[in-house]
């Protein structure tokens, strides 16, 4: 029988309290954090999809291997049941091992680009970009044209650009080091990209000679999306799907947090020798030695579990049809979202939901605050406040101001997801008194995380 509740694919073996809030202990907070949900005590939110990295529940068996952690600084066996873990679902020669994603991006980066260079990428997403351009160089978002409309259906909208690849590959070569392709595509609304897209991508960098990258952290999200929606694939494993992906690609970044299920982590895999020797150089400078890169060995073990805990298809199916249920809800509401539903998070669509608030006054910012303030949750913008900063200092609005609801690995339950929907429900039913905001102190790099705001015209709800 197909029975139509989701149930969790687990088990609960330890439980952590969550604090209720009243409504004026939630304004208070707010005003506190300088209106930034990043800047909030995590004791005041009620139920946290601020993100998806490291947040999320790891196994019994998970919990059983970090016992197993091996702590030597050098040559740790920990390390070695990592390495071939990485290597049985990538292929990748070298596994270099880092503390989470983004020190794999700067590392990657850090070896390869110089100031003036491109790199072409469907969507970087924020650390990705900020890493690009420390470097000063150029992160060139290229996604297909429907990734840009929140609303269309289509099965693989985190797809890169291809005609566009070749082309900038033909005009601007010699600036192009490197192709990155994200999947799935956070920035995008977490839509997946198709074997076919990765596939041709290689077959673009080969005729221009350039390597191909992966951000894979949501590398086995991605393939349960290829098994259930590309022709070709609906017999293959997960596991094979993921393998197939990694078998198109030079080398890819990773956070482990994601699909290692890890609370920290990431590892950098690469084929050339050459280049990993350098990576390597300032892994040791500025991570650890190459058999730890700034990881405990019980943290190494975690990761080994989690990287195939991750492509399990029992798991994967409760994962995807949680947070499609939520977006079935707010669909049938007329709540915009990005469509259809990613595979790590709910996007609401910030600018259709509240076209009274001009992007100038940060519209996603200001609908997730209203989230936090009337039902305890912390969300994420992804608009104008994490984006709108051009390299030159100019203020550009974001192509989306996207509200993003990410939900952490094995954590909430089906209640959790009800009680969710009801707060957003009601929220959209009051959102014609939602106000903007205005910055009133920023950092030039990465603000969104420290940034301080106010309501721009004297309250956020009026």
């Amino acid at each position: 029988m197909n029975f139509k509740t989701i149930i969790e694919p687990f088990r609960i073996k330890s439980v952590e309290p969550i604090r209720t809030t009243t409504r004026a202990e939630r304004e208070a907070a707010l005003k506190e954090a300088g209106y930034n949900l990043f800047l909030l005590k995590a004791e005041d939110v009620l139920i946290d999809l601020l993100t998806d990295s490291g947040t999320g529940a790891m196994s019994s068996r998970q919990w059983a291997g970090m016992m197993l952690g091996d702590e030597s600084y050098a040559g740790a066996t920990s390390f070695f049941r990592f390495e071939t873990a990485v290597q049985q679902i990538t292929n990748l020669k070298h596994i270099i091992p880092t503390h989470q994603g983004r020190a794999a991006e700067r590392i990657l980066f850090g070896s390869m680009l110089k100031e003036g260079d491109i790199v072409l990428n469907n969507t970087h997403f924020d650390t990705t970009r900020a890493n690009v351009e420390y470097r000063r160089a150029e992160a060139r978002d290229i996604p297909i044209a429907e990734g840009r409309q929140p609303q269309l259906i289509h099965p693989f909208k985190g797809n890169i650009d291809l005609d566009l690849l070749d082309k900038m590959l033909t005009e601007a070569g010699e600036k192009i080091p490197l192709v990155m392709i994200t999947v799935t595509n956070n920035s995008g609304g977490g839509q997946p990209v198709s074997m076919a897209n990765i596939r041709a991508a290689r077959e673009i960098c080969n005729r221009h000679g350039k390597p191909l990258y992966l951000d894979a952290c949501r590398f086995a999200e991605n393939a349960w999306f290829i098994k259930m929606r590309e022709e070709g694939y609906a017999d293959k494993t997960p596991m094979e799907i993921a393998q197939e992906m990694f078998s198109y690609v030079d080398g890819c970044t990773m956070s482990a947090k994601k699909d290692g299920l890890a609370n920290i982590g990431g590892f950098l895999a690469l084929n050339d020798n050459e280049l990993a020797q350098r990576c390597k150089n300032m892994l040791i400078l500025t991570e650890g030695f190459p058999t730890y890169g700034g990881l405990a060995g019980y943290d190494l073990e975690a990761i080994a579990i989690g990287l195939h805990e991750a492509l399990r298809e029992e798991y994967l199916r409760y994962r995807i049809r949680s947070v499609a249920y939520l977006g079935d809800i707010l669909t049938e509401a007329g709540v915009p979202i990005v469509q259809p539903p990613g595979g790590h998070a709910i996007y609401i669509d910030a600018l259709a939901m509240l076209p009274h608030i001009p992007q100038s006054e940060y519209p996603a910012w200001a609908l997730s605050l209203v989230l936090y303030l009337e039902g305890g949750i912390r969300s994420v913008e992804i608009g104008s406040v994490m984006f709108g900063r051009q390299p030159d200092g100019s203020e550009k609005p974001a192509a989306m101001e996207l509200v993003r609801l990410a939900f952490p690995r094995r954590v909430y339950t089906q209640s959790h997801v009800d009680y969710l929907a009801e707060v957003l429900l009601h929220v959209n039913g009051m959102k014609e008194q939602i106000r903007g905001l205005r910055l009133i102190d920023a950092p030039e790099t990465l603000r969104h995380f420290t940034a301080r705001l106010q309501p721009a015209h004297g309250a956020l709800i009026t």
